[in-house]
């Protein structure tokens, strides 16, 4: 099986997120995913199979489960097809778990155009502080939890304790226990910074989360009065996205490097 590992949200080696691309001839058992991925160990791998012209089916899977919406290995996958199998493409079509998404190219960027998830008010539920170490000054949720604090230093600062992601089930609901949290505060050189934790989904930090920003966008755009959005996710890797809110639709762009092109055998 014909396998990638690209680097999303950067046009640099050993930055970014990192997101493994596999291109069955057909369509895998969910078993065989989640045993590749887990081999892979990566924070997401990508399952690509085609279903039309320029139409694919596309599945995520981090090292333990599978995921309804990942950024990073949309963009990765992106990557490899007009590289690779797409070279005359300005637009794909993913058939995905959060419907169909659509990305396309402006030169050596790549434009993902994801579901907006705008966040609510939540309460400050005790793990989430004792999580980060502090007190955000405010708590919203959506597809994840979002701890908004005071500054770009704070964000940077944060180690966060993973074992207090263990209460989030029973604080915060069945319905949370697959999610994240996402901490954010508005940037020095950028509109908004951000860092993504995912304990358990098999993820203790995700370097660039490409669907935090379907949440993200949504709420600093309102926040800064401004449409069109500059980011960066403040990771050990580190990474740069372009955003625009475009109401019920959030368009998330990123620079894509790889890293290894190679085969899997199974």
């Amino acid at each position: 099986m014909e396998y990638h590992i690209i680097n999303a949200f950067t046009n640099a080696p050993f930055s970014g997120n990192p997101a493994g691309v596999c291109l069955p001839d057909s369509d895998l058992s969910e078993a065989q995913m989640q045993r590749i991925a887990t081999e892979n160990n990566l924070s997401e791998t990508a399952f690509l199979v085609k279903k039309g012209d320029t139409r694919y089916g596309l599945r995520w899977f981090t090292p333990t489960t599978e995921v309804a919406l990942c950024g990073h290995a949309t963009l990765a996958s992106a990557y490899v097809l007009f590289d690779e199998r797409e070279r005359n493409a300005e637009k794909l079509q993913f058939k995905t778990a959060s419907g169909l998404l659509t990305v396309t190219r402006n030169g050596e960027w790549i434009c993902l155009n994801l579901p907006a998830a705008p966040p609510e008010k939540c309460p400050s539920y005790p793990f989430i502080t004792n999580t980060l170490g502090i007190t955000p000054l405010v708590v919203y949720k959506s597809i994840d939890f979002m701890a908004v604090v005071e500054n770009e230093a704070t964000v940077r600062s944060i180690k966060p304790c993973f074992a207090a992601f263990e209460t989030l089930v029973s604080e915060a609901g069945q319905e949370y226990a697959k999610h994240g949290l996402i901490v954010t505060a508005q940037g020095n050189e950028c509109d908004f910074v951000s860092r993504y934790f995912a304990p358990n989904v098999g993820i203790p930090e995700d370097p660039v989360t490409g669907s935090a920003h379907c949440t993200l966008v949504p709420y600093w755009a309102k926040k800064l009065g401004k449409q069109t959005l500059t980011a960066q996710q403040l990771s050990a890797r580190g990474g740069v996205l372009q955003c625009e809110d475009k109401g019920n639709r959030v368009l998330v762009s990123g620079q894509a490097t790889r890293y290894l092109r190679g085969q899997i055998n199974v």
